[in-house]
């Protein structure tokens, strides 16, 4: 197997497309080679933690709503491209996803993180649900078979905050500045939402370049 990185947060479209991408790739080539690991990057370091009003934020950053519907609109073309129906107009908060990172850290050490990365995709830009909310990630890591119970508990405290936040710190030390990325073999680095048939040729030439390197053993995941 070769280890794939992949840097995302959960609250961006290109990573929802980039990710949908791979998995159609990755579904469709039997015997697929990556060994999969989900990596935090904040899109907004400086989010409040309990996030903010969606319309506060396109002000804030597009410079209101005719702004945000110009910067959205390719996305929306590439959604729809990739079979994702994207409502933006539907999510009333942009979140601090902080908790959700850590979400998907403790779900790579029970081996479910990328059905719980997947989730929380569908969560904001589907269902339109606040996941920087700590009941809904606890429901979505249940779904995956965590423990809800302990999901709140951890949720309540600090438990890991430094951890991803140096993870994120040594993503932009050693060059990562948008998401997603991802680097292949912890050598190789691919920006932005790869198409499937990109990533089908990548595995072809790993399928033919023979055995690889072992991967980093630090826990399972799926």
């Amino acid at each position: 197997m070769i280890q794939l990185d992949l840097y995302s947060d959960p609250i961006c479209p290109w990573c929802y497309i980039g990710w949908t991408w791979l998995s159609r790739a990755m579904e469709s080539t039997p015997d697929q080679p990556f060994d999969l690991r989900w990596r935090p990057f904040q899109l907004n370091l400086g989010m409040p933690k309990n996030g903010m009003e969606r319309a506060a934020y396109l002000e804030a950053k597009f410079g209101g709503q005719s702004g945000a519907v110009q910067a959205y609109a390719p996305i929306l073309k590439t959604a729809q491209e990739a079979g994702l129906n994207i409502d933006f107009a539907a999510i009333e908060r942009t979140p601090n996803t902080l908790d959700a990172h850590r979400l998907i850290h403790w779900a790579g050490l029970e081996g479910c993180q990328t059905p719980v990365a997947a989730s929380l995709f569908r969560a904001y830009f589907n269902q339109a649900r606040d996941i920087g909310d700590a009941n809904v990630l606890a429901e979505i890591g249940e779904t995956a078979g965590m423990d809800r119970a302990m999901l709140l508990r951890l949720l309540e405290s600090d438990a890991d905050k430094a951890e991803i936040r140096a993870q994120d710190k040594a993503a932009r030390d050693m060059g990562v500045t948008a998401v997603p990325t991802f680097i292949l073999a912890r050598h190789y680095v691919l920006n932005g939402a790869q198409r499937p048939e990109q990533w089908q040729k990548i595995m072809a030439e790993i399928t033919a370049a023979g055995p690889a390197p072992e991967t980093e053993k630090n826990g399972p995941t799926c």
